[in-house]
Parts: C-alpha cells; sequence; structure tokens
C-alpha cells in the first residue's frame, strides 16, 4: 500500500513522502495514529500543494537552527556542581544537566537527546561537547564545569 507520511516515521521517511509500506503496518499503526494517509489521486493533488509549504518550513527550521548554532558557539555554558578533591565531581554532568543548562543561559529548549556527549562528564574544565540542531547542522559547545 502507498502512503503519504504526514509525519518523520522512523525507518520509513520524512513527512510529505510517498511510501511503500505493507497494508498492516498502514492499517494497524500509521493510519490510526494519522502519522499517514493514502496516496489516493485526490490526496496527490492536496500533498503537491502542502509540499512547497513543508519545503518553506524547513528552511525556516534550518535557519533558526543556524541562528542557535551561532548563539551557542560563541559562549560557553557553565554548570556549577559539587566537587571533592582534585576536581573530581560526586556524581557526573550528563546530557540532561547540559540541556538544563543551555536552557537557563540561552532560553533554548533542547532535547537532551540531541547532545552527543560521549560518556558523563566526572571532572571540572572545560569540555566541548556537539549538539545536533537540525539535519546538517551541528554545533560545537563548550561546557565548563565549576564548583559551588
Amino acid at each position: 500500500m502507498q502512503v503519504i507520511l504526514l509525519k518523520d516515521v522512523k525507518g520509513q521517511g520524512k513527512a510529505g513522502q510517498v511510501v511503500k509500506v505493507s497494508d498492516g503496518y498502514a492499517r494497524n499503526m500509521l493510519l490510526p495514529k494519522k502519522l499517514a494517509m493514502e496516496a489516493t489521486p485526490a490526496n496527490m493533488k492536496v500533498l503537491e500543494k502542502q509540499r512547497a509549504q513543508i519545503e518553506a518550513q524547513r528552511a525556516i527550521d534550518k535557519q533558526v537552527a543556524e541562528d542557535i548554532k551561532a548563539k551557542v558557539e560563541a559562549k560557553t555554558v557553565k554548570v556549577v556542581t559539587k566537587a571533592g578533591e582534585n576536581g573530581r565531581l560526586f556524581g557526573a554532568i550528563t546530557s540532561k544537566d547540559i540541556a538544563e543548562a543551555i536552557q537557563k543561559e540561552f532560553l533554548i529548549e533542547l532535547d537532551k537527546k540531541k547532545i552527543d556527549l560521549d560518556a558523563p562528564i566526572k571532572q571540572t574544565g572545560v569540555t566541548e561537547v556537539t549538539l545536533r540542531l537540525f539535519p546538517g547542522v551541528q554545533a560545537k559547545c563548550k561546557v565548563d564545569v565549576v564548583t559551588e
């Protein structure tokens, strides 16, 4: 069955694409959850009209991501925590902590899953992390971990 995706579906495609999926997957998963609609000739005409809007929205989203990248790369995010001797932290700084610090500092809501952190930060000092803001737009953010 051919369907038009209304939202991004992992493993299938992006919103606005026409994809071929099994009948059961379409009827039991995609259609009831309003993730897709059948690819009828009438729906295809509607899709063509919406494609321009979708592309315009993606261009806007990419520009917003570029602006966020410029803001984040210009400053260092400061995370305050407790630490013991030799700068060793009590606990660790995770991507959730970094996301909260970015939100507090820049007033930008960022999902913790978009922060690439190899391992939790366990030492004070400056660490560089990668933020995946938009497909093709990544920002290098410096995180300064300091003690209270």
